[in-house]
């Protein structure tokens, strides 16, 4: 038995043993799960993928004459922000789009430039152009401001992410004779391709199956700087099927997450078009696993073989009723071969997660926690988990 205060000693004495999710697979196959939980300290987790529920707020210093843009309109780079708050606060989608953009674009070379695209132009230390209006009032008396900005120019650039870093999703297929366009990307007819997005073994959630580390006020990598779990996540919902070793069988746990944007980089931060859909932001992430027991030590020793997740038809689920809806289940070493089998039918296989850059991330925690210029925060509060009466209910329309 361990305590994150007696780790985060450790790691200022820079004697802390830290692995990433990768190592400690063959650590426990050489060593066991007993003296693997007494000899390392941390177990470094990481994800890099698309995700949609993000985005960033503001705040801008009041110019002379000053503004008010709550109950205004406001645009960064013709892309529409909430300003509904106080007079100098507002909020930007990383899926809104910028407002010249057609409704439908054609496919062939389609780009929509999003909020992900504008958060990544931010990071990198681009100038944008700001465009409020307002309706004037005795103590906010300007009604329009246009301006050239860049992130330094913000008082706060804060990242919120309402729901990242899902624990498992399930394999989009198309069963149907035509191509459909989704946030899983371009699904061709007749099975003609599986895609999935997850880092699996790598992946946070899936190395902490019941949240037994991971909670509120959890310090974590967020874009290339420092985060923190915030609450936890839109569609949270922790009570889908498990396997034994506790790994759920498609989406189940999410986190809210929160950073200073002015402390992230745009390598890691990216913004993207997804064909026929819409845009979205690549987001990396890192989260420590203090290995408190033998049992967390267990948790983070999942290998992509452990892993299943669902197989889903897209066509089905999302248009209309199917009785071809889940097609079966795949683990992620299957998938990451790059071919599975459905219906008897061989299916090429392709990830929106990239592995190799959550490798990179789980290296750079670790760097940073064995350096000593990381440590461990202890969960204020622990996320709901199975035995919670949290559950995500699909919206009943009356």
């Amino acid at each position: 038995m361990k305590t994150i205060a007696e780790i985060n000693e450790k790691i200022k004495k820079g004697k802390a043993v830290v692995t990433t999710a990768e190592e400690i697979i063959d650590l426990v196959k050489k060593k066991g799960i007993k003296k693997t939980a007494s000899e390392v300290d941390v177990v470094t987790t990481a994800t890099f993928a698309p995700m949609c529920s993000s985005g960033a707020y503001f705040n801008i210093g009041q110019p002379k004459p000053k503004i008010k843009l709550g109950g205004g309109k406001l645009h960064l780079n013709d892309i529409p922000c909430y300003p509904g708050f106080a007079a100098g606060d507002f909020f930007l989608g990383a899926t809104a789009l910028a407002d010249d953009n057609p409704k439908n674009r054609p496919h062939p070379g389609e780009f929509r430039y999003g909020g992900g695209h504008l958060i990544e132009d931010l990071v990198s230390g681009k100038d944008v152009k700001l465009e409020a209006y307002s309706y004037g009032t005795d103590c906010y008396p300007r009604k329009s401001l246009s301006a050239l900005v860049n992130i330094k120019d913000f008082n706060e650039a804060i990242l919120f992410n309402p729901r990242n870093c899902y624990q498992n999703y399930n394999v989009a297929v198309n069963f149907s004779k035509k191509t459909i366009y989704t946030y899983m990307g371009v699904l061709k007819p007749n099975l003609g391709n599986a895609h999935y997005c997850s880092s699996g073994q790598l992946s946070p959630l899936l190395n902490d199956p019941y949240y037994q580390t991971i909670g509120i006020g959890t310090r974590i990598f967020l874009g290339g700087g420092i985060g923190y779990v915030a609450w936890y996540g839109t569609q949270h919902n922790p009570k889908v099927s498990r396997t034994k070793g506790g790994i759920p069988i498609g989406p189940a746990g999410t986190l809210t997450l929160i950073g200073d944007l002015k402390g992230m980089k745009q390598e890691w931060l990216r913004g993207a078009s997804f064909l026929g859909y819409g845009a979205t932001l690549i987001v990396g992430i890192g989260i420590p696993i203090p290995l408190l027991n033998e049992e967390i030590c267990r948790g983070t020793a999942v290998k992509d073989e452990d892993i299943y997740t669902e197989i889903v038809d897209y066509s089905g689920s999302y248009f209309k009723k199917s009785k071809k809806n889940n097609l079966g289940k795949v683990n992620y070493k299957e998938l990451r071969s790059g071919k599975i089998k459905i219906c008897r039918k061989e299916v090429p296989t392709a990830s929106l997660s990239s592995y190799s850059k959550a490798k990179d991330i789980a290296e750079i925690l670790k760097g940073w926690i064995k350096q000593g210029s990381f440590f461990l925060t202890e969960p204020v509060e622990k996320l709901p988990s199975v035995d919670s009466e949290v559950e995500f209910k699909p919206l009943k329309i009356r």
